[in-house]
C-alpha cells in the first residue's frame, strides 16, 4: 500500500508540472493534467496502474475530493444571486440535456436500423451523450478566474445537469433491462440515486452553517468545513456500500447540496473568506480528480475510432450547443450564453465511463454484441472529446471576454 501511495503522489506532482507547463503555452492547466492521467495511466506507463486505480482506499479518496469540488458549485447556488435567473437556468438546462438525447437517440436509431443492430441501442447512447462532467469546465473557470453570464449560468447548470442525466440514463436503462435481462435494475435506484446525495449534503450541510457562522480562526473555520465536509463523505459512503446495488452515488452532488446549504445560511463576506482559505484545498481535488478521469482512458482507441465514434461525437456535440442556443433564445439570455455556452458544456468522459459501465452490466448477458459496440464507441469518444472539448471550453470562455474578472479567487496554479 505504501508504495501504491508513492505513485499516486508522484503522479500528483508530475500533473502539477506538467499543468504549469501547459498553462505557459496559454493552454487550461487541466489538458495538462488530464494527458498526464492518460500518460500515467493503465494503458500506458503504467504508474497509476490497475492495483492502485481499483483500491478501495483509492476510490475513496477520490470520493472525498469529488465532494469538495463540488463546493465550487454548491456556494455559488445563494439564493440571491440565482433568483434573478433561476428559471433561464433551468429551461436552459432541459433543453440542452434532453435535446442532446433526443438527437442522440434519434441519429444513432436511424444509423442502427439500416445497419441491422438493435435500435434500442440508440437510446442508450443518447442516455449517456447527455451528461455533462462539470470538472474540467469548473477547472478553468478556476484557473482563468472567469466571470460573466456564461460562467455565472453554468456553474448551476453543472449540478442540474448531473440530476437530469441520472434520472433520464437511469430511467432509460430501467425500462430496457427490463425487457431484455434479467439482471433488472430496480426503479426505486433512480429516486435514490438523485435524491440521496441531495439528501446527505443538506443535512450534513445544516450543520456546517451552524458551526461556521460564528466568526473564527482561519485553522478553526478549515477545520470545521473540512470536519463536516468528511461527515458529509462518511454518510455516502456507507449509503453507497449498503443501500444501492451498485456503487453509483454521486458525490460531487453531496458536495454541491453540502456547500449550497451552510453558503445560504452565511453572510457573503463570511463564505469568501472561508472559501479563499479553501482554495488551495480545492485546487489540489481539482488535480486528483481529473487525474482519475484521465487515468482509465486509453489512447490507443484513438487508432481505432470508428464511423460510430465520429457520429456519437458530432452528434452530441450538435444537441448540447444547439440545445444550450435554443433554451437561451427562448429565455433571452445574452448574447455570450447563446453563443459560447454550448462550447462549455462538451466536456463528458468521467459521467459517460461511468454510464457505460452500467449499460454493459445489463447488455453483456442478453446482447453481448450491443455492449462490445457501447464500450468500444463511448471510450475512443471519451479520449477524443476529452482533449479536443477543454480547448474548446478555455476557448469559448475566452471568446465570452470572461478571463481575469474574478478577482477574488486566486490562481490555483499559483496557490498549490
Amino acid at each position: 500500500m505504501i508504495l501504491l501511495i508513492l505513485r499516486l503522489l508522484s503522479a500528483i506532482a508530475i500533473a502539477f508540472l506538467v499543468g504549469k507547463l501547459v498553462s505557459k503555452i496559454k493552454l487550461p492547466a487541466i489538458l495538462g493534467w488530464l494527458l498526464t492521467g492518460m500518460l500515467l495511466g493503465p494503458h500506458a506507463i503504467g504508474l497509476m496502474n490497475n492495483t492502485l486505480l481499483d483500491s478501495p482506499w483509492y476510490h475513496s479518496i477520490v470520493n472525498i475530493l469529488e465532494c469538495a469540488v463540488g463546493l465550487l458549485i454548491g456556494t455559488e447556488l445563494v439564493w440571491n444571486k440565482i433568483k434573478k435567473s433561476g428559471k433561464q437556468i433551468i429551461i436552459t438546462t432541459l433543453t440542452q440535456s434532453l435535446g442532446t438525447f433526443f438527437l442522440v437517440s434519434l441519429v444513432f436509431g436511424i444509423v442502427f436500423y439500416f445497419t441491422d443492430v438493435p435500435v434500442y441501442l440508440g437510446v442508450i447512447f443518447g442516455g449517456i451523450a447527455l451528461a455533462t462532467a462539470p470538472a474540467p469546465a469548473l477547472s478553468i473557470v478556476n484557473e482563468f478566474k472567469t466571470d460573466g453570464p456564461v460562467t455565472r449560468t453554468l456553474i448551476p447548470m453543472a449540478a442540474l445537469d448531473d440530476m437530469v442525466g441520472v434520472v433520464v440514463f437511469f430511467s432509460t436503462i430501467s425500462i430496457i433491462s427490463a425487457n431484455i435481462s434479467e439482471n433488472k435494475l430496480p426503479v426505486y435506484m433512480i429516486l435514490l440515486v438523485v435524491l440521496l446525495p441531495i439528501l446527505i449534503g443538506i443535512v450534513t450541510g445544516l450543520l456546517a452553517g451552524l458551526l461556521l457562522k460564528k466568526e473564527r480562526s482561519t485553522s478553526a473555520s478549515l477545520a470545521l468545513l473540512l470536519g463536516t465536509l468528511l461527515l458529509a463523505w462518511g454518510v455516502g459512503f456507507i449509503c453507497n456500500s449498503l443501500l444501492l446495488p451498485k456503487p453509483v452515488l454521486n458525490f460531487m452532488i453531496i458536495g454541491m447540496a453540502f456547500s449550497a446549504t451552510f453558503a445560504n445560511m452565511i453572510s457573503e463576506k463570511r463564505l469568501e473568506q472561508i472559501m479563499h482559505d479553501f482554495n488551495p484545498i480545492l485546487g489540489f481535488s481539482m488535480i486528483v480528480v481529473i487525474l482519475n478521469l484521465g487515468a482509465p482512458l486509453d489512447y490507443h482507441l484513438i487508432l481505432g475510432a470508428g464511423l460510430f465514434t465520429a457520429i456519437y461525437i458530432l452528434a452530441r456535440a450538435a444537441g448540447k450547443y444547439g440545445g444550450s442556443y435554443f433554451g437561451a433564445r427562448i429565455t433571452h439570455s445574452s448574447e455570450t450564453v447563446r453563443k459560447y455556452l454550448g462550447l462549455t458544456l462538451l466536456p463528458h468522459s468521467g459521467v459517460s465511463l461511468v454510464f457505460t459501465g452500467i449499460a454493459v452490466s445489463v447488455l453483456s448477458v442478453p446482447a453481448p454484441e450491443c455492449a462490445k459496440i457501447i464500450q468500444g464507441t463511448i471510450a475512443a469518444a471519451a479520449v477524443i472529446n476529452e482533449v479536443i472539448a477543454v480547448i474548446i471550453s478555455k476557448k469559448a470562455f475566452e471568446w465570452a471576454g470572461e478571463f481575469h474578472k474574478r478577482e477574488e479567487i486566486p490562481n490555483l496554479q499559483g496557490d498549490l
